[in-house]
């Protein structure tokens, strides 16, 4: 068994790179979807990734999930053994340790299958149970996520966003995974719903001890759900460490302009305005240097020229700026307007 101390997952100056169309002269432009990406998963925990919209979140996560031809650098490894460039087999056999789960819940559903035959295409395709053992297996499943046998028999759209949700949960633990990716999994929900998904994943997580990445945009919930979360900006992780400690002390600009946008629940208090200004540069012409200084109200000359900063570490804490402050410092100096 994996030692506990050790990653279950480990991304290793992973990048990744699109062709993009319309060149001039037959020249070859591409897009860096992510840059030297560093990550690291222990089993049983979960690490929420954030950022805005085109950071690079889905990226990763479908890198981790799927076979990926546009990875042009670094490796990924899984108990310590690489399912990028290594053996097919063993690339293979590992990868049915993983699973993910969608943002759409309606999308991610055969609407020509019930939920009940969803599941058990998945167990027969993976050979999980012997086959009279099957719809027995997919009632245990529907069940670990809260739904009723009933269910099973229905189509993606008799059921509510929640119980599809709910349903394609079931259907990524049907070949009993040891990592579950889940891409923006609740932002499709109502808040309420949102709530149970994120208490059926913290349950299922104390039950099963699953690994999970969980890629979402909405940092409140990563707070509550995560025990670490990394910040990424335009393909590269800009800031990693425990939530609480990036949370009330961010060391990146950028971290500290996302949490002071994230609204007050506090009816006394008037809500954040926009935090961040300016829109990300295009990942087809990345600026030197720090690729937030365009954005960056402290930015210094260093951080115009030349490669991105390197990771620094406070303790477990770690950050790619080359400033030295606190979040307090950050929104004093104007990175909050």
């Amino acid at each position: 068994m994996l030692n506990a101390q050790w990653p279950l997952l480990e991304v290793d100056a992973l990048s990744v790179k699109f062709p993009v169309a319309g060149a001039l002269f037959g020249a070859k432009r591409w897009l860096h979807a992510l840059s030297d990406v560093h990550l690291q998963l222990r089993k049983g925990e979960i690490l929420g990734l954030v950022g805005e919209s085109g950071s690079g979140k889905s990226t990763l996560g479908r890198a981790i999930i799927l076979p990926q031809e546009n990875i042009s650098g670094g490796c990924i490894r899984f108990e310590g053994r690489p399912i990028t460039g290594g053996l097919k087999s063993d690339m293979a056999r590992m990868r049915q340790q993983m699973a993910m789960v969608f943002q759409d819940p309606f999308a991610s559903l055969n609407p020509r299958q019930t939920i009940g035959e969803s599941i058990a295409e998945v167990l027969r395709v993976h050979r999980k149970v012997p086959k009279d053992r099957i719809p027995a297996r997919v009632d245990e499943l529907l069940a670990e996520v809260g739904l009723r046998p009933e269910h099973g028999k229905r189509r993606p759209h008799a059921l509510s966003g929640g119980q599809c949700q709910r349903a394609g949960i079931a259907r990524a633990l049907a070949i009993e995974p040891q990592l579950i990716v889940a891409d923006e999994c609740v932002s499709a929900l109502d808040v309420s719903i949102q709530g149970q998904i994120i208490n059926l994943l913290m349950s299922l997580r104390e039950k099963k001890g699953l690994t999970i990445l969980f890629i979402a945009h909405d940092l409140a919930i990563v707070r509550r759900l995560c025990d670490r979360v990394a910040v990424m900006y335009l393909g590269r992780i800009v800031e990693e460490g425990p939530v609480e400690a990036v949370f009330s002390q961010p060391r990146h600009p950028y971290t500290a302009g996302l949490i002071a946008a994230i609204p007050e629940i506090d009816p006394h208090k008037t809500l954040a305005g926009s935090a961040l200004v300016g829109e990300p540069p295009s990942p087809i012409a990345r600026p030197a240097g720090c690729a937030f200084h365009p954005r960056c109200p402290v930015a210094q000359v260093q951080c115009r020229s030349g490669n991105a900063p390197e990771t620094r570490h406070f303790a477990d804490h770690g950050y790619a700026c080359v400033l030295d402050r606190s979040g307090g410092e950050f929104v004093n100096q104007g990175v909050v307007k």
